[in-house]
């Protein structure tokens, strides 16, 4: 077999509302990018990934689908995303795009029907939908608490409450649900037919939720705290969960109904031995290796992360990624900038 591109890929995240503005009307789109590529392919690059540019209202930069099939009117059209790839791929760029599948935007017309239909019903049973406790159902269902701050849980005036790891206006979709799961396979063939190349995973470890009632608590891992959840408990009951395997072998099979195989890369805030069970063979290609955004500026400390990197990637027969930013992150000259008491030479 020929040796997969994206094991020694470079990649450029491009956020298309700031990266080039084609039409002058002060926001980014994608005829802006295609306008790039030469100086992209003049830089080396091998890969673009674009961050969501489907339908939004932008409460979480893009990351509030109304549409995973569709384009937003701000950043252009389904033929200029389509014209976009195929001179990418001209100048042997690869695109690969976002895929949300945790949740979708309070205005998607799902949650729509959700709200509307009520309690028990079909359209509800897509999303997470709880009884709240107290003698009223006014207080949350569990102790869950947002990625943002606060509860995961918002009250709807029939009085149950809904999921939402991120903002309030991105309900979490419930992937115990068959229809929610055929969706997004449907979704990734979509956009294998225009001619993208891969995803990136959004929130890989968190779609599979145990919502066993009576829903458990999170008690966090010893020295946890925030993100650092996902590693730090082995059984959290909504993050890093082993049934969320299932999802990406369904996935793999359908990256393998293209000619080359489509490419998921996993993001997953997890620890190392617990990010290669991602890539491993039958599941996605990649996972974000997020350890230099995270390690002090030490010789030492790079040296044993570029060592247990490659370690672990070789042992699910891939290679290691060096992720040096994204969006939410500092860029490295901030990240890196260099108080008093760094010394370079350690």
């Amino acid at each position: 077999m020929p040796y997969p591109w994206w094991r020694n890929a470079v990649t450029y995240q491009i956020f298309p509302r700031s990266f080039a503005d084609a039409n002058a009307d002060g926001v980014g789109d994608l005829q802006g990018v295609t306008s790039r590529l030469d100086y992209l392919a003049w830089l080396g690059v091998d890969a673009i990934w674009l961050t969501p540019c489907h339908p939004s209202p932008w409460v979480d930069g893009g990351y509030d689908i109304t549409d995973h099939r569709g384009i937003d009117p701000s950043l252009g059209t389904l033929q200029d995303f389509d014209r976009m790839v195929s001179a990418a791929h001209e100048r042997d760029i690869r695109v690969l795009i976002d895929i949300v599948p945790n949740h979708t935007s309070d205005r998607h017309e799902w949650f729509w029907q959700a709200l509307a239909a009520g309690p028990g019903s079909p359209e509800r049973d897509r999303y997470i939908f709880r009884a709240g406790k107290g003698p009223r159902g006014e207080c949350p269902p569990s102790n869950w608490e947002s990625r943002f701050g606060g509860s995961a849980w918002s009250r709807v005036p029939d009085g149950q409450w809904y999921l939402h790891l991120f903002a309030p206006e991105q309900p979490d979709l419930d992937w115990t649900n068959q229809e929610v799961r055929d969706e997004f396979l449907d979704v990734l063939r979509f956009w294998g037919r225009r001619g993208v190349d891969g995803f990136r995973v959004d929130v890989a470890a968190a779609l599979v939720k145990d919502l066993r009632e009576p829903l458990r608590e999170v008690v966090g891992g010893e020295g946890s705290s925030g993100l650092d959840d996902f590693a730090a408990n082995p059984d959290h009951p909504f993050l890093d969960r082993p049934e969320v395997h299932d999802v990406y072998r369904d996935w793999n099979r359908v990256f393998h109904e293209f000619d080359p195989p489509l490419v998921g890369v996993a993001e997953a805030w997890v620890r190392g031995d617990r990010r290669v069970r991602y890539i491993r063979p039958g599941e996605l290609q990649q996972a974000f290796n997020f350890e230099f955004l995270r390690v002090r500026w030490q010789a030492s400390e790079y040296r044993r992360i570029v060592s247990e990197s490659i370690d672990g990637a070789s042992s699910v027969g891939t290679t290691a990624t060096w992720v040096l930013a994204n969006h939410d992150m500092v860029r490295q000259v901030s990240a890196l900038g260099l108080p008093a008491d760094v010394d370079l030479w350690v």
